[in-house]
């Protein structure tokens, strides 16, 4: 079993894909590249074991990146995936963050974003991996993340709560100031303030904390 960290990228680009995996390669990540989701699917690559992440462009000939995501997830395979795109809407967004994304790169992309990002998901997945088996350590610790979020969200105050469910529902700041009867700058100026309060980087990120959110309260309930 080869567990060196290794990072799947699948574009239908052949210049992205091979500056990609130089880049990666030039700071001794393995890459394995794949020109549609079909040929990455069937390589077989995920069953050999150790850290790993997928950068996966959004929209790709035949299977799209997002359906790619469902089909992992239909497998029952875990894998951090970075999704690449031009094209930012927050409805995708907030669907691949629920098939497990867990953030965007933009087209062009940034070498030392990509690299910072890449360097910083195969750690994360390699510290997961070197931890206990469920029921004790890794646990615990998915536990204790889950219960700051909440505390958290407890610290919003209502109106923010409303915001926060209207964004990381895929709306605009448009769409949840007409929903809640507020100006699209009040809604902005809440949207702010619950980024700030949750401590979220981006959108991804925030909607990322509502799923830990709604997965610690499905399983107390």
């Amino acid at each position: 079993m080869n567990s060196e960290p290794v990072a799947y990228i699948v574009d239908d680009d052949p210049a992205l894909r091979d500056a990609l995996c130089m880049l990666l390669e030039s700071v001794s990540i393995r890459a394995r590249a794949f020109s549609n989701a079909t040929d990455f699917l069937n390589s077989g690559g995920l069953q050999q074991g150790g850290p790993a992440c997928l950068l996966v462009d959004v929209r790709l000939p035949g299977i799209s990146g997002l359906i790619l995501l469902e089909r992992l997830q239909e497998s029952g395979i875990r894998i951090p995936t970075i999704m690449i795109t031009a094209y930012g809407d927050i409805p995708m967004a907030v669907r691949a963050m629920k098939l497990g994304a867990i953030d965007f790169l933009s087209k062009p992309l940034n070498p030392q974003a990509v690299l910072e990002l890449v360097q910083r998901t195969l750690s994360d997945a390699d510290a997961r991996a070197s931890l206990a088996e469920p029921g004790s350590g890794r646990d615990r610790r998915r536990d204790r993340e889950q219960e700051v979020l909440l505390e958290r969200y407890a610290r919003l105050t209502p109106r923010e709560r409303e915001v926060f469910e209207g964004i990381t529902a895929g709306n605009t700041n448009q769409m949840v100031a007409e929903q809640l009867g507020i100006s699209v700058r009040t809604a902005e100026f809440h949207r702010a303030s619950v980024m700030k309060k949750m401590r979220a980087r981006n959108l991804a990120d925030l909607t990322l904390t509502r799923t830990s959110i709604e997965d610690r309260i499905s399983h107390s309930a």
